[in-house]
């Protein structure tokens, strides 16, 4: 079964095709991992995924989605995620983490949120604050320095965050991005952060640390991102990444029109798949093995994210490999409990 090969993003080599993608649980405080992390992450890697990226993780403290987000804004952050790190890796999985600023979708009290351009998200959230070319430059470091620290923790792999509406995206989206000066207008400009953070961040890593990126694909407006858009920005990054986790939608609170079902984001990691030689990453609504195969088989992604239904049963990538005979590694006092009936 060719969800269960063996796979490389860069010279990571993962144990299965099986990724759990990065999911808030908003369980933080003031950035710090605690013991639900520890629980939640382990037991998914225990229960046989390849790769677990470490839901989003700010690189300050206003870039949080919530207050409740975990951080790398700060050393006192390290030693959790290495407790974090530690236990993933213990039981087979890779350990990536999700950088992230969350822009104008931040909703931090007591802070105004920023973004390439005074557009606010919709009518719930206020007016974002448009950010100066210095100040563009000042998060560009934050997202080097959380790499640094990110390295110190122990992850295998880091993930830029750009899609979903956040910062990244809506500097890549023209919808949220009427700026006239060097980070907007044309694709080359709307693209200049993005590549920015990734020449940043490849700055401080170690030679061959594997960098992915999560994009949303396309904006579901008439005037936000296309697909075709988003083909550009994977060849305009291509060079300064191993692989390209694909989504979409997220831009916009008020005017997005978006109707899913299973496999729905596929289409696009096949158009993204088809356009550069990195591997791709699919996410969306994928919820049993014979989708998940047929989605690799049919060479539409190289890796499958199956988000929800491993928050459901943190065993699923196991289940499938006892399934198809493999041996995966177990406490002894679990596989009592799988191999009964």
């Amino acid at each position: 079964m060719k969800l269960l090969e063996e796979n490389f993003i860069g010279k990571q080599k993962l144990r299965n095709r099986i990724v759990m993608p990065p999911m808030c649980m908003y369980m933080a405080e003031d950035g710090l991992v605690n013991d639900f992390h520890i629980a939640h992450y382990t037991t998914r890697a225990l229960g046989g995924v390849g790769m677990i990226i470490v839901e989003s993780t700010a690189v300050t403290p206003n870039g949080r989605i919530s207050k409740n987000d975990l951080g790398l804004w700060n050393n006192k952050h390290i030693n959790g995620l290495k407790r974090l790190t530690d236990n993933i890796k213990k039981y087979g999985a890779v350990a990536a983490v999700q950088l992230n600023h969350a822009g104008r979708k931040s909703e931090i009290a007591n802070s105004l949120p920023v973004a390439p351009s005074a557009i606010y998200f919709s009518d719930k959230y206020p007016i974002p604050v448009s950010l100066s070319v210095d100040e563009i430059h000042e998060i560009i470091q934050s997202f080097q320095d959380a790499a640094v620290r990110a390295v110190e923790a122990g992850f295998d792999l880091i993930e830029i965050h750009g899609a979903h509406g956040y910062l990244i995206h809506e500097f890549l989206s023209p919808f949220s991005n009427t700026r006239t000066d060097e980070y907007g207008g044309t694709h080359e400009n709307r693209v200049r952060l993005l590549k920015e953070v990734l020449l940043a961040v490849r700055s401080v890593l170690p030679k061959d640390f594997p960098v992915t990126v999560r994009l949303s694909a396309i904006d579901y407006l008439d005037d936000g991102l296309t697909i075709e858009d988003s083909v550009k920005t994977v060849q305009a990054v291509e060079a300064l990444i191993d692989a390209v986790h694909v989504s979409t939608g997220g831009i916009s609170g008020t005017f997005e029109k978006i109707q899913d079902y299973p496999a729905y984001q596929v289409q696009f990691a096949k158009a993204i798949k088809d356009a550069v030689a990195l591997p791709v990453i699919a996410v969306g609504q994928i919820k049993n093995y014979d989708l998940a195969e047929a989605i690799i088989r049919l060479g539409n992604a190289d890796l499958v994210a199956v988000g929800r239904e491993i928050i459901r049963d943190p065993f699923w990538a196991y289940r499938l490999a006892k399934r198809e005979g493999l041996d995966y590694p177990m406490p002894e006092g679990y596989l009592v409990a799988f191999n009964s009936k």
